[in-house]
């Protein structure tokens, strides 16, 4: 069964909800620190990118590549 286009823009404000709660747990940010931070990352361009697939993935998944861009400043290290 393949997604529709909204199944799949529901998939990924989802998994932005679950990164931005995470996100406030661990780094203790504001709710619009932390949109801000995420919206700005490069992790939030490869959720968009349907290509990716990393809209799909868990939300822990992804979380680490938002924690390693984060900490080296670059999505892929």
């Amino acid at each position: 069964m393949e997604l529709t286009n909204e199944q799949i823009d529901m998939m990924k404000e989802d998994i932005c909800v679950e990164l931005i709660a995470l996100l406030m747990k661990d780094r203790h940010y504001t709710m619009s620190e932390t949109i801000e931070m995420l919206y700005n990352s490069d992790t939030y361009n490869h959720i968009q990118d349907q290509s990716t697939g990393l809209y799909y993935q868990s939300p822990s998944y992804t979380y680490a590549f938002l924690q390693q861009e984060f900490l080296t400043g670059d999505y892929q290290r």
